[in-house]
């Protein structure tokens, strides 16, 4: 939260803008005034080898004059910096049309004064640096206990974010956000039988405080990686050129999703003003409600509001509240991820609210929020827990963890590996496998999924680490899922 008098400088400021964007005739302008906290502790081996603890802050303006964009930025925050750059981004949004083919028109929103604060426990920056270090060093030092059996590097890491942002638009919005943002893991290799082979473990990248570094969980895990990073130097490497089923949790499913669900349904990317980081998408707007995306029982959700989630806000950088929606529902695409652009020209009555900026000197785009696979309902044909699949699956990989991947420039056609590799036979694990990968098209893959985790085996996974655009910008999100089970999948090859 801004202080006091911080607060009403910026709120000042605020109005300041938004008079000179009106006064200029422009059908639109909002300005965001952001501070960002980042601090990244890294540890390798016995050592801390990385730590950083630092703050930016700076404002954008975005206006819209005669159907054209036009935006600037500073992060000098004085009355004569704004009038300035509130008048370069009119005379770039003049520039624009010049060049411009079709004009930009919104959908409305309306306009809302409010706050919104990220529920947290225990506010991460207040806890000592050294305790931060100590923890780390500690779990490296457990990991290298191992060393005499094959264990030769130890990773671990700490990320917290604090990002503080102030709205006005000349809809009459005004609204103030903190998000507090943390994240931890640790990874160890094993060098052995002539290959080096590496597990990893992650309290997944979630919106809450220090709380969410449980340290009883982070150590409780280092036996059981340490062990199958062994176990994995040695094991057999996984099939290739045939088909198998597939049997995914979420920590390896949330990626797919993300590829191949989050990305395609982002009707920039539709529509290709974004064509950049694996292209445009297959998901074209003439097959809406018509596209057989997945298999019957599957439902993709989109939610900003889940409790804890990566994308979790009160509104996006547009000043639309977070909502919740389906974009592939019992199978079929449904709906998109907009923006007020996109959703104008989709010819909707409103925006999903999915515009971000990852700086205050980047542009808001289309970016993917939390978004998930239902869970199974319960008693449902094809619903069934993760040890029911392995028990009903003659023969077939799980995997764990996320590795490589690749997709094609319509996002049609992917690849992706792991983290953890074993073998099934016969409804029991009888091993592990190493340096397997799976590939499949798109509507394909989740046509073929037969089998799908309860509510009880839901997990929160996500990346923080999505890039996009540009130049680039990196964003975060959510994607909860359930185990899975997959038919006639192809590995390798």
């Amino acid at each position: 939260m801004l202080t006091t008098s911080t607060r009403q400088k910026t709120c000042d400021l605020a109005t300041l803008a938004i008079d000179l964007i009106d006064q200029a005739g422009c059908e639109y302008g909002d300005i965001r005034f952001c501070t960002y906290r980042n601090q990244t502790l890294h540890a390798h081996d016995h050592s801390l080898s990385h730590l950083t603890d630092h703050q930016k802050s700076g404002f954008g303006v975005r206006v819209l004059l005669k159907g054209a964009w036009g935006f600037a930025a500073s992060y000098r925050q004085t009355p004569e910096e704004l009038i300035r750059m509130v008048n370069l981004a009119i005379e770039i949004a003049k520039g624009s049309r010049l060049c411009q083919q079709n004009p930009v028109r919104l959908v409305p929103v309306k306009a809302y004064q409010d706050t919104y604060i990220t529920p947290i426990k225990i506010d991460p920056f207040s806890i000592p640096i050294s305790e931060k270090a100590n923890l780390l060093l500690t779990i490296n030092d457990r990991l290298l206990q191992y060393q005499e059996q094959g264990i030769r590097k130890a990773n671990s890491y700490l990320q917290f974010n604090q990002e503080n942002k102030l709205f006005a638009s000349t809809e009459g919005s005004l609204i103030e956000q903190t998000i507090y943002r943390s994240y931890s893991g640790y990874r160890c290799t094993a060098v052995a039988n002539g290959d080096a082979q590496s597990r990893s473990y992650e309290r997944p990248p979630l919106n809450l405080g220090y709380e969410h570094i449980d340290q009883t969980d982070l150590l409780s895990q280092i036996e059981r990686v340490a062990e199958e990073a062994l176990e994995k130097v040695y094991a057999p490497k996984g099939p290739s050129g045939i088909q198998s089923t597939l049997i995914l949790k979420p920590t390896n499913l949330y990626l797919t999703i993300h590829e191949s669900v989050g990305h395609p349904t982002e009707l920039d990317r539709v529509y290709g003003y974004e064509s950049n980081f694996a292209g445009t998408s297959f998901a074209t707007t003439d097959q809406l409600g018509t596209l057989q995306y997945a298999a019957p029982w599957i439902n993709f959700k989109c939610d900003r509001t889940q409790p804890a989630g990566r994308s979790t806000i009160g509104y996006d950088d547009e000043g639309v509240p977070s909502q919740e929606w389906y974009v592939v529902k019992e199978g079929i695409l449904v709906d998109y991820l907009t923006d007020r652009e996109t959703a104008y020209r989709l010819g909707k009555s409103s925006s999903k609210g999915c515009a971000f900026a990852d700086s205050w000197s980047s542009l808001p785009m289309v970016r993917i929020p939390n978004l998930g696979l239902e869970p199974g309902p319960i008693g449902g044909s094809h619903t069934a827990t993760l040890a029911e699949m392995i028990a009903d699956t003659k023969e077939g990989i799980l995997i764990d963890g996320i590795g490589s991947f690749s997709i094609d420039q319509q996002r049609r056609n992917f690849q992706f590996g792991g983290d953890g590799f074993w073998q099934i036979k016969n409804g029991k694990i009888v091993g592990m496998l190493k340096d397997v990968t799976y590939h499949a098209m798109t509507t394909d893959f989740w046509n073929q999924v037969d089998a799908i985790g309860p509510a009880s085996e839901w997990q929160q996974c996500g990346t923080n680490m999505c890039g996009k655009g540009e130049p680039l910008q990196i964003a975060q999100m959510t994607h909860a899922c359930v185990p899975v089970r997959v038919q006639n999948i192809n590995i390798g090859g």
